[in-house]
């Protein structure tokens, strides 16, 4: 669609809106287009363009998904596209455990024993532990190295006691049916040849985060504590996640996921004065591609102007 040229200024950045909101990208906060912009709007319609310039051009596929938790206005490209999880999935993983633990199915204390049979290749650090025999941890154990170190071992033990339908029935009573657990971590049975892979879409990881930020669940509060773990680990702190574009005094409770040909990062970024969730999700990277820093920093750009301004643009912090 091509805005006509003999529209006043004004009326050319109205229609400019209109067009992004239909095709999914920046959605204003309002119910209704205000009838003057703001500052802030055209600031957002800026960052927009930054992330579709971004996507147009650095080698891959991809899809984000940033909520403004103070106005809910939203960034977006690509966030209805489903997209390969990797780790990512262990997010509603999580909500569901802790959902089955509500509900008296299971007990975190619980304690289950770990041997050579459960043992799944890829990261995490229970395999070392499980080389020198039999080991025994509690649920909650096994949650936290999911989560921390994302231990591949602890997931799939985690699957096996809630089950990947419940994992998913769950999804879709919360209105996220595109986001779906379909194989165990690093599956070697070819699942992913076949195309069977953990996906979601930018939105519904994005809707996921914000529900837990927003206390949906009355697990939220731990389950924001167990989120903040990531942070501590290398592929964060070697710039490939995150932490590439967001300061480390910043707060970040979230799951990045990486395996070859893809990255992706679901959390929420805890800055100060206006926090904001993000769903970064690439595919067929080329090699040293590093989408979710350099997304992240694109937001975290604007984010961080917003929460030292008023909505018109002065300084106000």
């Amino acid at each position: 669609m091509k805005l006509s040229h003999s529209l006043s200024p004004p009326s050319r950045l109205l229609a400019k809106f209109r067009v992004v909101a239909a095709v999914g990208g920046l959605v204003l906060a309002t119910t209704g287009l205000r009838a003057q912009a703001t500052p802030s709007d055209v600031l957002a319609q800026k960052t927009q363009a930054q992330l579709e310039d971004y996507g147009a051009t650095f080698g891959g596929v991809l899809g984000v998904m940033a909520i403004d938790l103070t106005s809910g206005q939203v960034l977006a490209i690509n966030a209805d596209v489903p997209f390969a999880q990797a780790s990512s999935i262990k997010i509603p993983i999580m909500v569901e455990l802790f959902r089955a633990a509500r509900a008296g199915e299971l007990s975190l204390d619980t304690n289950v024993t770990l041997t050579e049979a459960d043992v799944a290749r890829g990261s995490g650090r229970l395999n070392e532990q499980i080389d020198k025999g039999p080991v025994s941890v509690t649920v909650r154990a096994l949650l936290e190295a999911m989560i921390q170190h994302s231990d591949n071992t602890a997931t799939n033990k985690l699957i096996a006691l809630v089950g990947m339908e419940r994992v998913n029935a769950l999804m879709a009573s919360l209105g996220l049916p595109n986001t779906r657990l379909q194989r165990v971590m690093l599956d070697a049975t070819g699942a992913a040849r076949r195309n069977i892979e953990n996906i979601s879409t930018p939105r519904e990881m994005a809707q996921l985060a914000e529900m837990i930020h927003r206390e949906r669940f009355p697990d939220s509060t731990a389950m924001i504590e167990i989120l903040k773990l990531p942070d501590a680990d290398g592929w964060q702190l070697a710039g490939g996640g995150f932490r590439g574009g967001i300061p480390r005094e910043v707060p970040i409770a979230s799951k990045p996921g990486s395996v070859r040909g893809v990255q992706c990062q679901t959390g929420i970024v805890l800055l100060a004065n206006r926090p904001f969730v993000l769903s970064v999700m690439a595919v067929y990277l080329p090699e040293n591609a590093s989408p979710v820093a350099d997304v992240a920093r694109i937001a975290f750009a604007h984010f961080s102007t917003l929460a030292v301004s008023n909505q018109y643009g002065s300084r106000v912090r």
